[in-house]
């Protein structure tokens, strides 16, 4: 099947550092590759790839301290989409809504996977005129706000099944990752690691926008001698820091669409101690691979028993729900029932089905 992928361009495919969408975009387009498939990636220039890579820009926009319109740049990319569209069978948007009314306006094979939240007010108008749109959830939960929608499927995110290393042995403090924003409560983490007496480590990215917050919130907070701030890490790093967790800390406060560090954490055989927000009770089997809580007197209490939790049972979850070739497979399938619906020959390779 020839597939286009086509990723936002704040970050890399895949990210240097911070990016949850980029980052399952390429394990999704590389998995394809290995099964046969003719993919390519629409992304920036500095994404690597094993597919054909459209490059849009020069390198990521967020690290571009040139860029100005980062819209500008996306709007081009549609635009070098569409003006291609018939080398495709299928093309895969990971960019929102901005193509919506494209898409219905072009006689194309396509699909749009939803990686944000959709619980707010501005969206429900603008889903309601192109809820004819075919779309996948990242959750069940996910799309509570809208379910009368197109939905195709929920497909989980999944990770390639080598790239986090099992560790048998827990470790010796706790572990938080991913970005310092008011929803993602690291202050909450904080303070379980301060009731339990373990250190936490704390690498995550400040954006522009939450600097502020960083600055009066957080900050003060990161004087205690527990509390240690790595700050931004990339992949090469999170092996080593998730692996090397006691258990990870995850006290959103908000309706997460997924949290692919949960399964990263899982990849590694670490469990999980995470508030009920959101996507979490898909993710977690509770009291197998972590707990899930709805305060903080829960999460002191989960702090104490996480030890009781095999990191074998954590990695054996992560096999069976949440590697790249489950979904990519899964992906397929949806590729494969929109396009039999048009009466298109949709044989696409051995792992299909």
């Amino acid at each position: 099947m020839r597939i286009a992928q086509i990723a936002p361009l704040y970050e890399s495919v895949p990210p240097k550092y911070y990016g949850g969408t980029e980052r399952v975009v390429s394990y999704l387009t590389e998995e394809l590759v290995n099964q046969g498939h003719e993919v390519t990636l629409f992304a920036s220039g500095d994404s690597i790839t094993k597919a054909k890579l459209f490059a849009v820009c020069r390198r990521s926009l967020r690290l571009d301290k040139h860029c100005k319109d980062q819209l500008a740049h996306h709007i081009l990319m549609l635009e070098q989409v569409f003006q291609h569209a018939n080398d495709f069978d299928m093309i895969h948007f990971h960019v929102d809504y901005l193509h919506f009314s494209l898409s219905r306006h072009h006689p194309i094979d396509h699909l749009t996977t939803l990686h944000g939240r959709l619980d707010i007010p501005d969206l429900i108008p603008l889903y309601r005129e192109f809820k004819d749109l075919p779309l996948v959830s990242i959750s069940n939960a996910q799309r509570e706000p809208i379910p009368w929608v197109n939905w195709q499927a929920t497909i989980y995110h999944g990770l390639p099944d080598n790239l986090y290393r099992f560790r048998s042995e827990k470790g010796k403090y706790f572990a938080f990752l991913g970005r310092i924003s008011p929803e993602k409560r690291v202050d909450r983490a904080i303070e379980i690691a301060k009731h339990i007496g373990i250190p936490l480590k704390i690498a995550a990215k400040v954006d522009r926008v939450d600097l502020d917050y960083f600055e009066s919130v957080v900050e003060p907070l990161l004087r205690d001698p527990l509390i240690e701030f790595v700050g931004e890490i990339g992949d090469g790093e999170k092996n080593e820091f998730l692996g090397n967790a006691y258990a990870l800390l995850f006290p959103i406060d908000w309706p997460e669409p997924f949290g692919l560090v949960m399964i990263e954490a899982m990849a590694c055989g670490t469990p999980i101690i995470a508030y009920n927000h959101g996507s979490v009770p898909e993710v977690i089997e509770e009291g197998h691979t972590g707990f899930i809580v709805k305060d903080l007197k829960d999460a002191i209490e989960a702090a104490k028993r996480i030890s009781d939790l095999s990191r074998k049972r954590c990695r054996e979850v992560f096999e069976m729900r949440f590697t790249a070739q489950k979904m990519a497979n899964h992906y397929l399938q949806v590729y494969n029932n929109l396009l039999s619906k048009k009466g298109i020959n949709s044989e696409s390779g051995p792992f299909d089905r």
